[in-house]
């Protein structure tokens, strides 16, 4: 019997996130749909990751409207996949088991299909109820196991070796990664995903994992990847080779480079293996037009700017000199060498204007996002200089914090850490002297048992305590549900499906609902006669106190004090969202509220007023 592949289409959510900083609209969604129902694909991940925080931020859509029309006109062809992190879900807190069970009987009432459930630690416990609630309601639960690898820690100085200093044996092993698989297939996984968000698995270390756990579980198994470091099509061929049950790929307009690779050249080595992928390559193809001109819409987002090669591999003949490129590269993933296995797909990939593979985010062994954030953060901070020391300090942070993988949120949290120990170091600061909320909560034990465990004394000095403390979910708060006086005096959160919104994404919910209802309010009242205030000019006191000012771009998350309060010098006035990280700011003053200068949800610059101090 021929081997059979199944695959799952991520165009609509991985790929459009990871090459197109997830700003798809409906209605560019809604052009493909017509042919994703012909296309048969065993899933299509849709939701999930990004695209509810995205869609509500800047698209003013609602997340749910978007799951519910895909399903509408997908119908059952495929099932629609999201990607959620267990018990954290979106967001950086572990949620209730309320509002775990909520989220998922609403994703799968609304169309899902299979929740593929991962964690950033691979703390299996941190998945369970997830697996349970989707399981309940009647959805498939894809637990993945999340890849990462060993930092490259600095080589020691022939002193060190003679005082008897080692570096930290291994842990991210062939068995870690399968202890892990057993132990959420014992939970009721319906399938395992190795998932390496970061491009960084090799094709010989894929050669290993896929066989082992072929022999030791008894559920599909699928393989997630990306092409950012040049490994993405080699790995997926040898995985298929080594006898994989799916694979996840993108659409050709919308492949490689920091996406995954492309089903196409998937079709080629399939058609060549005698594998049968059951797909209509024809509803492809014209999957395919439609997004060559959504991503020139997309153009301003455009992560690499660089079009492969117009192909359709049901019509176009390759030249003799690529036909064989893709022979070279079976040949070599069935004996094993990965040297060959790459130089073929490399110039595969070449031939058809696919992003040469990211040589630094290779080297330096972090995911091209996590990379992208430091920069972006190093930019703002106008501190581009230190960007070497803060890639060096990564692996210390990180042994440090317990050794996390390298996925969101911890890639985020421990590069954000890097940035800040450089900074430190530049200003002439120990190292941790500026530390982010996650950061604390990292370490403390509030995501969850670390793969390495932190040490005490570290933990006291960043945390305030010795103890591994983990996130106690029973003082848990619902976020308010405040009535809308300037929508009619109706509720923020007006159903269940908005106010999973709310917990979920509370500061974009908040702005989102409110926009929505003060339109539709305004809609209702569009023939009354609306009063026109009078545009009196509002004179501005002068400062007579001290300033609070914000020390880097973000935007305000919560103002933690009101005008007239009391505050003592290092206490806490304002908690400032920069790249992700919750900041809190400090007073170098003791005094009163004077006056706040901004509103939360509201971005500040570098340097901004954020509180007077009456000293």
């Amino acid at each position: 019997m021929a081997q059979k592949l199944l695959i799952r289409d991520l165009t609509l959510r991985d790929g459009q996130q990871s090459s197109f900083a997830t700003r798809m609209t409906q209605q560019q969604i809604d052009r493909v749909l017509p042919y994703y129902k012909d296309a048969n694909f065993y899933a299509m991940e849709v939701w999930g990751g990004a695209v509810p925080d995205s869609v509500m931020r800047y698209l003013n859509e609602n997340p749910w409207d978007r799951l519910e029309k895909i399903k509408a006109a997908v119908g059952d062809v495929s099932k629609l996949t999201a990607l959620s992190r267990g018990r954290n879900l979106f967001g950086y807190a572990p949620y209730t088991d309320e509002i775990i069970d909520g989220f998922c009987r609403n994703s799968i009432e609304s169309g899902l299909g299979i929740m593929r459930i991962f964690d950033a630690l691979n703390d299996v416990n941190n998945v369970k109820s997830t697996v349970k609630y989707v399981k309940q309601y009647g959805g498939m639960a894809d637990c993945a196991v999340c890849y990462t690898i060993d930092p490259k820690y600095p080589k020691l100085s022939f002193f060190d070796k003679l005082k008897g200093k080692k570096n930290p044996a291994p842990v991210f092993t062939n068995e870690y990664f399968l202890d892990k698989a057993k132990q959420m297939a014992a939970l009721g996984a319906d399938m395992i995903t190795i998932k390496d968000m970061s491009g960084l698995i090799q094709p010989s270390r894929i050669a290993e994992l896929i066989p082992l756990f072929k022999k030791h579980l008894s559920i599909p198994i699928d393989f997630h990847t990306h092409c950012t470091p040049g490994y993405g099509l080699g790995a997926v061929l040898m995985a298929i080779i080594k006898g994989v049950d799916v694979v996840d790929t993108n659409i050709w307009n919308f492949a490689g480079g920091t996406g995954a690779p492309a089903i196409e050249l998937v079709y080629i080595f399939c058609k060549k293996l005698g594998i049968e992928l059951d797909i209509n390559m024809e509803a492809v193809a014209k999957i395919n037009q439609e997004l060559y001109g959504i991503r020139k819409e997309l153009e301003a987002v455009d992560a690499t700017k660089q079009f492969p090669n117009p192909f359709n591999p049901l019509t176009d003949t390759l030249p003799a000199n690529i036909d064989k490129e893709f022979d070279n590269a079976i040949e070599a993933a069935r004996n094993n060498n990965e040297e060959a296995l790459l130089s073929a797909c490399h110039a595969i990939e070449a031939y058809f204007n696919f992003p040469k593979p990211n040589e630094l985010v290779k080297k330096a062994e972090v995911p091209g996002g996590m990379y992208s954030n430091m920069v972006a953060q190093l930019k703002q901070l106008n501190s581009m200089d230190i960007l070497e020391k803060a890639m060096e300090l990564i692996p210390t942070v990180r042994l440090a914090a317990g050794l996390p993988p390298l996925v969101t949120p911890t890639s985020q949290i421990v590069g954000a850490q890097a940035v800040n120990c450089a900074l430190d170091l530049k200003a002439g600061k120990p190292m941790y002297s500026n530390v982010s909320n996650q950061f604390v909560n990292l370490v403390k034990g509030e995501y969850g048992k670390t793969p390495v465990p932190v040490n005490p004394e570290f933990r006291l000095k960043i945390a305030g305590t010795r103890e591994e403390t983990p996130y106690d979910t029973s003082k848990y708060q619902m976020q308010p549900n405040p009535t809308l006086p300037e929508a009619g005096g109706v509720k923020l959160a007006e159903n269940e499906k908005e106010v999973l919104l709310l917990e979920l994404f509370p500061q974009v919910a908040k702005n989102f609902l409110t926009k929505q209802k003060e339109a539709r309010y305004q809609a209702e009242h569009k023939e009354e006669e609306v009063k026109q205030e009078a545009n009196q000019e509002v004179k501005e006191e002068p400062i007579t106190g001290k300033v609070v000012e914000a020390p880097m771009p973000g935007s305000i998350f919560k103002i933690q004090v009101q005008v007239g309060d009391t505050v003592s010098k290092g206490q806490s006035v304002i908690i400032l969202e920069a790249m992700k990280m919750e900041n809190n700011i400090a007073s170098d003053y003791a005094g009163k509220v004077k006056r706040i200068f901004v509103k939360e949800g509201t971005s500040v610059q570098a340097g901004a007023k954020l509180v007077e101090i009456e000293v």
